[in-house]
């Protein structure tokens, strides 16, 4: 397979494999390429909280068969680990062990707080005084999954969205040299914020809208 590297604009996403030309050639970029590979092998820690812990192992296991994302190999130590799912309540025991273990991961690394106690604090958001409110006081979230406890297929979703969000990252230079492309931010599908069929760019809100 040869790899070609050719620039890319941050505005058009393009598909990973660009053209298929004859036998054993492919042509794509270098940038294309890494966030494909990055996409298709992320590694989750093996780390659990509480509850919302039991929904990430059924995740897991074969009945949803996070594997076939490539996300299925469960790491037991932070330097293996690029994915912190956060599932279930945080302590203020609990967060400085986060913050370390979210240290110990290397770099690119991505964060899902799964469950509305990791998301703002849950039930014991006025009461809990032990309980951190929110997971992003502690580590920086990409990806909120709410529920108490969301289900496995809700964190499918949210993995889909780190998957979306890895595939837009750059790392082309700007001309001249200042400083890096921005990042593609993609807008969920399922968000319910569509681009407009006429292609202006003009966000659509009603289309979801119940008549009749």
């Amino acid at each position: 397979m040869t790899v070609a590297n050719t620039t890319t604009s941050a505005a058009a996403c393009t598909p990973w494999i660009e053209g298929r030309f004859e036998e054993n050639l492919v042509l794509t970029t270098v940038e294309q390429a890494i966030n494909w590979a990055r996409q298709s092998s992320i590694w989750p820690m093996t780390f659990g909280l509480a509850c919302c812990a039991i929904e990430m192992m059924a995740a897991g296991a074969s009945r949803y068969d996070m594997d076939r994302f490539g996300a299925g190999a469960f790491r037991a130590t932070p330097r293996q680990a690029d994915l912190m799912i956060v599932a279930g309540t945080v302590t203020y025991k609990m967060a400085s062990r986060v913050r370390r273990l979210y240290n110990l991961m290397p770099d690119p690394k991505y964060v899902i707080a799964m469950g509305a106690c990791t998301t703002g604090g849950g039930p014991y958001f006025k009461w809990g005084y032990h309980v951190v409110k929110g997971v992003d006081l502690v580590v920086p979230v990409d990806v909120y999954v709410p529920g108490c406890p969301p289900r496995p297929e809700s964190l499918l979703e949210g993995l889909m969205r780190i998957q979306d969000k890895i595939l837009g990252q750059r790392i082309a230079k700007r001309k001249g040299g200042e400083g890096k492309i921005d990042d593609e931010l993609p807008v969920p599908h399922h968000s319910g914020y569509v681009v407009s069929p006429a292609g202006e760019g003009d966000l659509v809100f009603d289309h979801q809208k119940i008549t009749g």
